[in-house]
């Protein structure tokens, strides 16, 4: 089975969350930096990937998008700062 991503967008530091999966992470979030899909990123603004957690199993990557996306805001946003505490853009890191 094909590998995966789950990854979270957002427009600001503690702003509007998005959860999301792909199969191509640096295709999706260009995808969502640009505004080419319409739907709740585009309609927020939310262009900044600011987290994300890459898995050898799609179906594995599913899974924890749908748990991430039940989990209190509060957990999410911990989440975030213990691993990317000045919530920068990881884009560019990806086609570095």
């Amino acid at each position: 089975m094909k590998g995966g991503y789950v990854y979270i967008m957002s427009n600001r530091r503690d702003g509007a969350l998005y959860i999301g999966v792909t199969s191509d992470l640096s295709r999706r979030a260009f995808e969502h930096r640009q505004g080419v899909v319409d739907g709740f990123t585009k309609r927020y603004g939310l262009k900044r990937l600011i987290y994300y957690e890459r898995y050898e199993d799609i179906r594995d990557a599913l899974q924890r998008e749908k748990n991430l996306k039940h989990w209190p805001r509060l957990w999410k946003l911990a989440l975030v700062h213990d691993l990317n505490p000045d919530w920068d853009d990881l884009y560019e890191r990806l086609n570095a």
